[in-house]
């Protein structure tokens, strides 16, 4: 007798019941759909790349989390973002597109990281971007944050707000403060302030040898306090003599001026100058959204602008902006917050089930004409008691049943019964359909 294997999964791979899964590609569907509204093109990059192209901007902690192998000769790796695939497409099919290039892609991404609470090894992302040739409009800096407002309404999980900088403005300010060299390393420990809190930023600022003036002048410019048009009169009454600084307000206010005229509300974005996402990667406008009663779930969405996509792999410039949303591990999250339930058990609105195999072709008939009309239809083949076969249909929460005996297929009709009410009625198909459908 062989040996039983133990059924199991690697740790940080998330594998879920048909249940959970119904509710996983709604949320899917949701996304894709609000991103086709607005004339994104979908993409699917292969899950594995050559390693010399996949890895060509990669280093550092990103290429320790490359699961990477050798398949005869190949050097081979699995993407760990969309991001990088992306870039090796559009500067592989540069002339085969239409810029500005709008896409988007649902797939999954790979990281051998250390598994931990809320991150995974394998786990979906919901990009899009938006890749210009040369030059770039700043409106799409508008259309993204427009896009998340829609698929967060859409997917109903209570009030967000979608936070909004721009990385001008903060590389500006510290060259004003002729910190400019130290940016990048402020700008780290600025993104945690959030988590560790004024005091404990303070220090890490004082431990970087910056003078204590200063750390008071960055204090004073992320405490600006106001509307987001307040925000930005004040960031201008702030008289600071720096080109970068002044392009990064301007950029700003235009992108706040986009979002009124793409009418969406006030109150789900704000200016928020503590938001530094991306570091060396992002160069103007950075997106980060978080659940309003839920902030301890951190940033559901994040983006930005970046100059150039694809400098590893073509001369041409592509500067572009997008979000992505890792929608594994909010989906894990929002399961565990019970903020959403799965309460779907089938995608089935109707199960046919026959009295008998006598009566398979009628049923069949019955089967095709439903289905053909839009309504998904389960049929029970099975040779079991009639006890059975509605168990199976309460099991899964299936809403109707068709029952077919003889008396069914001599009379060219069907019993249709509700299988919340237990009422019962003898229907034509078109009755059903019709009753159903209305």
């Amino acid at each position: 007798m062989s040996k039983i294997v133990e059924p199991r999964t690697l740790p940080g791979f998330m594998e879920l019941l048909p249940q959970d899964q119904i509710l996983f590609n709604e949320m899917v569907d949701t996304i894709r759909s609000v991103y086709e509204e607005y004339g994104f093109l979908p993409l699917d990059t292969p899950t594995i790349e050559l390693s010399e192209v996949l890895l060509a901007k990669a280093g550092g902690e990103t290429e320790k989390q490359i699961y990477r192998f050798m398949k005869g000769d190949n050097d081979l790796s699995l993407r760990f973002d969309l991001t990088v695939p992306l870039a090796r497409y559009v500067a592989g099919h540069y002339n085969d597109l239409v810029f500005p290039f709008k896409r988007y892609q649902i797939s999954k991404v790979f990281r051998g990281e250390r598994p931990q609470k809320g991150r995974f090894r394998e786990f979906y992302q919901c990009d899009i971007d938006v890749i210009g040739l040369n030059e770039l409009d700043l409106i799409y800096d508008a259309e993204i944050p427009s896009v998340i407002y829609h698929v967060f309404q859409n997917l109903k999980l209570g009030k967000f707000t979608i936070r909004i900088n721009n990385r001008k403005v903060l590389n500006g300010f510290f060259d004003s403060l002729q910190l400019l060299d130290q940016a990048t390393d402020i700008l780290r420990v600025i993104d945690k302030i959030e988590k560790v809190g004024e005091e404990e930023t303070r220090k890490e600022l004082q431990d970087m040898d910056i003078q204590e003036k200063d750390i008071d002048a960055i204090f004073k410019f992320l405490n600006i306090e106001g509307t987001n048009e307040e925000k930005i009169t004040a960031l201008k009454n702030l008289s600071i003599q720096n080109e970068m600084f002044q392009t990064g307000v301007e950029e700003l206010e235009t992108v706040f001026k986009g979002l009124r005229d793409l009418a969406v509300p006030e109150e789900y974005v704000r200016l928020d100058l503590t938001i530094a996402r991306g570091l060396d990667y992002y160069t103007g406008t950075v997106f980060e959204t978080v659940l309003d009663d839920y902030p301890r779930l951190g940033s559901i969405c994040s983006g930005g602008r970046y100059d150039n996509l694809a400098s590893y792999y073509t001369e041409e410039k592509l500067p572009g902006v997008g979000i992505s949303i890792g929608l594994t591990r909010l989906f894990s999250q929002l399961k565990e917050a019970e903020i959403i339930a799965s309460s779907k058990k089938t995608i089935s609105d109707i199960l046919i089930v026959p009295m008998d195999k006598e009566n398979s072709a009628y049923t069949l008939e019955v089967a095709t004409y439903f289905r053909s009309n839009g309504m998904k239809t389960d049929v029970y083949y099975q040779e079991k008691g009639m006890k059975q076969k509605m168990k199976y249909a309460d099991r899964l929460g299936i809403p109707y049943v068709v029952v077919i005996g003889a008396d069914e297929v001599a009379s060219n009709r069907v019993t249709l019964k509700d299988m919340q009410t237990g009422s019962q009625e003898l229907l034509t198909k078109e009755e059903v359909l019709e009753r159903l459908t209305k």
